[in-house]
């Protein structure tokens, strides 16, 4: 049985493990076993033995390149939100103003660079296959960054800034033209006293396949659509085989990827949680490194003693 075809009654089985125990000893028990482990020593035996890796990444692994999140206080783009401009309906409105967000973070991303997460996961994908050994990065960010450090063996859930999606014809093109297009040149400025560009529809990103010319989206999972099934697909086997899953600079709050290494967990797989600080599925998980990313990911992610370099 695949782990996607049991995850609702075992998440709140399992997160609910305390209030569901019948006696104090019960109790007591889950307690325990809440408790994830900090050492690094232990985290780097199991690292030494697995053979399949899964590392889930979020936001936080981006941010420690200077990524912003959109998040929390201050996470505006002039006076809206990230999830009040990326949906089909805002999109459906003002096609311009959208295109002028991600207008913005596109030339964004340009100037940023991988940070030694990024890099340390490449790297260690990069050694491991030589020894027969599998690494899969199973990413929640749009940014690229994972791409630019080297990692090959990329699934991105939520899609990259730096594909585009035709609304006729349904085409998907990687395109990492700066400008994206003539009209949108020195627009997407984030100040709240900037005015929309107000660009027309003809003059945004057009379908370049032959006789198209249909508008074009960016290629990113919007609030209020479905993850792509094939992608999910493409996680789901991954997580099926791993024997190792690191949890990367993320919450564990947006689903369904906030359901994907908890479900690894429940099947006995060792967990590894890298982040700034604890987050709800912490508990549940054999390890637990708080801190940055980029400072406790290369030494967990370095050449083990005992691997055979060829």
């Amino acid at each position: 049985m695949c782990l996607f075809q049991f995850t609702a009654r075992r998440l709140v089985s399992q997160a609910h493990c305390g209030l569901k125990a019948s006696s104090a000893k019960k109790q007591k028990f889950c307690l325990e076993m809440a408790r994830p482990s900090s050492n690094m020593a232990d985290f780097r035996e199991v690292f030494a033995k697995a053979k399949h890796i899964a590392i889930i990444t979020g936001a936080g692994v981006s941010a420690e390149s200077g990524v912003p999140t959109f998040r929390g206080a201050g996470g505006f783009w002039r006076k809206w939100q990230a999830q009040e401009l990326a949906t089909p309906g805002a999109f459906a409105r003002n096609p311009s103003r959208v295109w002028e967000f991600y207008h913005y973070r596109r030339e964004v991303m340009l100037s940023k660079h991988p940070n030694p997460a990024h890099i340390a996961i490449a790297e260690c994908e990069k050694r491991l296959s030589k020894q027969g050994r599998s690494v899969v990065v199973i990413t929640q960010n749009i940014d690229e960054l994972h791409r630019k450090a080297g990692t090959k063996h990329l699934l991105e859930i939520h899609g990259s800034l730096f594909k585009t999606r035709c609304t006729s014809c349904g085409n998907v093109a990687a395109n990492y033209k700066s400008p994206i297009c003539p009209a949108l040149a020195g627009k997407g400025a984030p100040d709240p006293e900037t005015a929309d560009a107000a660009i027309p529809v003809e003059d945004l990103p057009q379908c370049e396949e032959d006789g198209c010319n249909g508008l074009l989206r960016p290629h990113v999972v919007w609030f209020g659509e479905a993850l792509d099934p094939d992608v999910l697909t493409a996680v789901e086997k991954e997580l099926d085989i791993c024997d190792l899953c690191l949890v990367v600079g993320t919450s564990s709050v947006v689903y369904p990827a906030a359901m994907f290494a908890p479900q690894v967990s429940a099947r006995g797989v060792p967990v590894a949680e890298f982040n700034m600080e604890a987050t709800p599925a912490t508990n549940r998980f054999r390890f637990h490194f708080p801190g940055p990313c980029g400072t406790t990911l290369p030494p967990a992610l370095a050449r083990h003693e005992t691997e055979i370099i060829s």
